[in-house]
């Protein structure tokens, strides 16, 4: 095990380089806050691989893990403690800015449990889909695998995401791949690369659709995202953090609005401004039958809060675009 000091990636303004074949070097980060024997089946599944990672480092959020198991098959596991609770962003950036020895970095949940071969194909998907940057797994619900737990996320012209095929049933569903808007960062391969170029995750957003965040960014850049159907996990979705809980709704939905605004080159921000006011309306009003709209106007209050400081990162995003709005529209959902 190490331990590192916390520290942060930053924004790395030179050119990308030939995109790299899928023989790179990888590592895996996992963003752990006491997930004890979810964390332990993780290990093990990564322990399995046919194509094993070159370096595993573990984010320990929660201060519960002075050791891990490091299971036959493994390189031996970087243990970071920051000594407070970084959220998923952060402490990614955290582990991000200790891979600079690698090409790639493999992000996955700690109550995920990947497929012997899940590295493998999301690294064969890498230099078969030159143009992508992102890679997304097909994820499950359930061991016996009948459910899926998504594949992929959607960004709807309105602002609101979601994760496409969440909970539908499995056979024959989605079995090739496509692209998406934005890889599910609980299991997902992004170009390490273009993630320090682009800064990393935006740690305001603390968790929960800061990876449609980065996945807009990247489209931003002139890249695009991919969902790879060999590449399965089952994953406990918010097994940590509470399904359907007040603190996944309030990060959630506060988190829309900084999304739309950092991201939304100007032509679209002013055509879908009314759909997007429109819709944090017809959300607030969709959760009072369950007496939780007081959450929702929290988040938009808090939201409205941070509207200055993300416009401010706006202006950073917006001149580094390389995708045309067309392209960027075609790439939303309209239903």
């Amino acid at each position: 095990m190490i331990a590192s000091t916390p520290s942060r990636i930053v924004p790395e303004p030179q050119r990308l380089a030939t995109v790299r074949p899928a023989t790179g070097r990888v590592a895996v980060i996992i963003v752990d806050y006491r997930a004890g024997e979810l964390l332990t089946a993780c290990l093990e599944g990564l322990a399995r691989q046919t194509r094993p990672a070159d370096r595993i480092i573990v984010v320990d959020n929660g201060g519960a893990e002075s050791s891990l198991p490091e299971p036959r098959g493994c390189p031996p596991i970087e243990l970071i403690h920051p000594g407070y609770n970084t959220g998923f962003a952060e402490g990614n950036n955290l582990a991000l800015a200790l891979t600079v020895d690698c090409d790639w970095v493999a992000l996955l949940n700690p109550d995920a449990v990947p497929a012997p071969d899940w590295l493998e194909q999301l690294l064969r998907a890498s230099g078969r889909y030159p143009e992508s940057a992102a890679f997304g797994s097909r994820m499950y619900s359930d061991d016996a695998r009948t459910r899926l737990d998504g594949s992929g996320d959607v960004m709807h012209v309105s602002g609101l995401v979601w994760r496409r095929d969440h909970g539908r049933p499995a056979e024959g569903r989605r079995l090739r791949a496509d692209e998406v808007f934005s890889p599910c960062a609980a299991a997902a391969l992004y170009r390490r690369e273009l993630l320090a170029r682009l800064g990393g995750f935006d740690e305001e957003f603390f968790c929960y659709t800061e990876d449609v965040d980065l996945g807009f960014r990247i489209r931003l850049a002139g890249y695009v995202c991919r969902y790879v159907p060999d590449a399965q996990v089952v994953h406990q979705g918010s097994a940590l953090t509470g399904v359907r809980s007040d603190f996944a709704l309030y990060h959630g939905h506060r988190n829309l609005l900084w999304v739309f605004v950092k991201n939304m080159p100007l032509p679209l921000l002013v055509m879908l401004l009314p759909v997007h006011l429109l819709m944090h309306l017809v959300v607030v009003l969709r959760y009072l039958p369950d007496g939780r709209a007081g959450v929702l106007v929290k988040a938009k209050r808090d939201a409205l809060a941070g509207l200055a400081r993300n416009w401010r990162k706006r202006r950073a995003i917006q001149p580094q675009r390389r995708a045309g709005v067309l392209s960027l529209l075609r790439a939303m959902s309209l239903w």
